[in-house]
């Protein structure tokens, strides 16, 4: 069996081929094999809570509070990071924040500054 590719919208890797489309079932997104194309071409396809894309050495703004695993410290809202490194996979952007040091961070917290 064939790797499909994951919903461009939620993520999701449930996606399934109907014909010449891709049906993501869990947000109901449906797209062709030409964007799935567009997307390969383009490499990492990350794009922040708004929808605008980010990219490698961006500066981004953390918009929820957000508990730091294995420690009792908290990234605050409003924290601004600054040179992003985009990388595959659920926490697709790697970091450095002041006070806490490296992390990996889920690009649905934050927005580009």
């Amino acid at each position: 069996m064939s790797q499909l590719p994951p919903c461009p919208k939620c993520h999701s890797e449930f996606t399934y081929e109907d014909g010449g489309q891709y049906i993501c079932p869990e947000c109901a997104h449906e797209w062709s094999s030409a964007v799935v194309a567009e997307i390969a071409e383009a490499g990492l396809d990350v794009r922040d809570v708004n929808g605008t894309p980010l990219k490698d050495g961006d500066s981004i703004t953390v918009i929820k509070d957000l508990k730091v695993k294995g420690s009792s410290s908290v990234v605050k809202v409003g924290t601004k990071v600054k040179n992003i490194k985009l990388v595959e996979g659920d926490h697709n952007i790697d970091c450095k924040i002041e006070g806490i040091g490296a992390m990996s961070l889920k690009s649905e917290f934050v927005k580009k500054a």
